[in-house]
């Protein structure tokens, strides 16, 4: 089984997640820039940030035989205190990294004007660089706030084929799928979506234009429900093509659309006995 997860905050989790993760399936992933759980104090922060999700992290993601992308953004939460402001202004020259496949997480946490400018301005940047957005459905007041991001998205020269509406549950997903973007759901221990709940989704809506991810971040949360996800779709009676479609070819056809999707890595022992002969044998 191969899995891509398509939305997981790895700079939060352990060299002990990437190697469950690789000995569970998974092959590939995507981290998306996001709120750090505390608020930065100066653009800085950001860009110290989005060079570790450049650099640092997908050499560590390498070790274990994993494919690492990013996709870099001004986040909603972030987006209201205007010492992040500069932020925008900074995006194209990090957009145009090789390993960057979508702009995000962008959307809306409290709905405000400052966030309706960063995200009109960041899918603008979106289309100006040919890459698909990633965008974060808000926590609370889901329903409006989806209506209100989709009016947004229409406004703006971003294909909906070419937009990620993550963080979906079962009052959402309809005006995500209607709306003609691709429809993403993220699998939380207590929040958000199980697995069971996920399988209902699918055997109700189907298996086009789905992307399912842990979402792992530094909350409770658990890098390997991707993995518990295509085990309960197979208990269901999902095939093999199925699970394949939804973990694997539908993150790949997503982000795909950026041209710069990069999934061969050599295998942890092959890496690990390089680095050894590197290191003189040790």
């Amino acid at each position: 089984m191969r899995i891509f997860d398509p939305h997981i905050h790895m700079t939060s989790r352990t060299t002990d997640d990437y190697q469950a993760m690789y000995d569970a399936g998974v092959r590939a992933l995507v981290e998306p820039s996001f709120w750090l759980g505390q608020p930065r104090t100066s653009p800085a922060s950001f860009f110290d940030y989005f060079d570790a999700l450049l650099g640092w992290e997908p050499f560590r993601a390498s070790q274990y035989g994993i494919a690492h992308h990013c996709t870099l953004a001004l986040n909603p939460k972030e987006a209201n205190d205007p010492r992040c402001a500069p932020v925008l202004d900074a995006l194209p020259r990090y957009l145009v990294k090789d390993s960057v496949v979508a702009v995000g997480e962008i959307g809306y946490d409290s709905m405000t004007p400052a966030e309706d400018h960063a995200l009109a301005a960041q899918l603008q940047l979106a289309a100006d660089h040919g890459l698909p957005a990633l965008v974060h459905t808000p926590h609370r007041d889901k329903l409006a706030g989806l209506h209100r991001t989709i009016d947004v998205i229409r406004e703006s020269r971003l294909p909906p084929e070419h937009v990620l509406l993550d963080h979906l549950n079962e009052t959402t997903v309809k005006a995500a799928t209607d709306s003609g973007c691709w429809a993403g759901f993220s699998i939380y221990p207590d929040t958000k979506m199980d697995e069971d709940r996920m399988v209902t989704i699918l055997q109700n809506h189907g298996t086009e234009k789905v992307l399912i991810n842990s979402a792992a971040d530094w909350g409770k949360s658990d890098p390997l429900k991707t993995r518990k996800v295509a085990d309960a779709m197979l208990k269901a009676g999902f095939t093999e093509d199925d699970v394949d479609q939804v973990l694997w070819r539908n993150p790949v056809a997503f982000y795909g659309q950026s041209g710069r999707l990069q999934l061969d890595v050599p295998a942890p022992d092959a890496v690990h006995e390089g680095n050894s002969i590197l290191r003189g044998g040790e």
